[in-house]
C-alpha cells in the first residue's frame, strides 16, 4: 500500500510526512512518500493534497507542475481514496473567493468564501483549537466524537451546497465546514498532522479506509 502526499512548494510538509509515516507504521498500512512526480502520484493507492496559504497561489501552484494536476485528478476520478487539507481540502470546491474568483475542481460542491463571525470580537483569521461537531457517520471518523478538538489556521471557509456533504463544523461566531467527503473523497479544514490526538486518529483511519 503507497500513501503519496503532493508536494507542490505548498508549505512546509515535514510535519504532514512525519504525522503519515508515524500513523503508517501504527496501521500497517505501508510506505509514505511525498512527491511533484505525477508518475509517482499516477501509481499512487491512496492521495494527500495539502495546502498552505491563499487559494489562488495553491490552485496556480500545483498547476505549474507539468502533468501534476491531471495525474491526481486522475487517480481521484480512478476511486483511490483522497484526503485534502486546509486549502487541499478548499480545492475540492466549485470555486474559490479569495482576492479574485478562481475555479476548483468542482469535486464537492461549494463556495469559499471569507469567514465573516457574527460577533465582531472574534478576529479573522480563525486560528487555534476549536471543537468539531460531527453532524453524520463515517469510517474516517472512528473513535471521534462531538467535542473532539482540531487545531485550524484559516480566513476563509467552504459553504456547501450540499450539506450531506459535509461531516463535521466548528462553531466561530456562525457554523464553519471543518470536515467533507463524498464517495472516495475526504477533507478537513484544519490540520490533522498538528491536531494532537484527533488528527492522528483520522489519518490513521483514512490510512486503511476502504472507500
Amino acid at each position: 500500500m503507497t500513501c503519496v502526499i503532493v508536494d507542490y512548494d505548498s508549505g512546509n510538509l515535514h510535519s504532514a510526512q512525519k504525522a503519515f509515516e508515524r500513523m503508517a507504521r501504527e496501521t500497517g498500512a505501508g510506505a509514505v512518500t511525498v512527491t511533484s512526480d505525477p508518475e509517482v502520484v499516477a501509481r499512487a493507492e491512496r492521495l494527500v493534497l495539502p495546502g498552505d496559504g491563499a487559494f489562488p497561489a495553491c490552485r496556480r501552484g500545483l498547476q505549474s507542475f507539468d502533468g501534476l494536476e491531471e495525474a491526481v485528478l486522475e487517480r481521484v476520478h480512478s476511486g483511490a481514496p483522497f484526503l485534502g487539507i486546509c486549502v487541499g481540502m478548499q480545492m475540492l470546491a466549485t470555486k474559490g473567493l479569495e482576492y479574485e474568483e478562481v475555479a476548483g475542481f468542482d469535486l464537492i460542491g461549494g463556495v469559499v468564501e471569507r469567514i465573516v463571525p457574527s460577533d465582531p470580537a472574534l478576529k479573522v483569521p480563525h486560528m487555534g483549537w476549536n471543537d468539531l461537531v460531527l453532524t453524520q457517520a463515517h469510517p474516517v471518523l472512528e473513535g471521534i466524537a462531538t467535542g473532539d478538538h482540531a487545531y485550524f489556521v484559516h480566513s476563509y471557509a467552504m459553504t456547501m451546497a450540499d450539506p450531506a456533504d459535509r461531516l463535521a463544523y466548528v462553531d466561530y461566531g456562525g457554523d464553519i465546514t471543518a470536515i467533507i467527503a463524498r464517495d472516495n473523497i475526504v477533507g478537513t479544514q484544519f490540520h490533522p498532522e498538528k491536531s494532537q490526538r484527533t488528527g492522528l486518529r483520522l489519518i490513521g483511519n483514512f490510512l486503511t479506509w476502504t472507500p
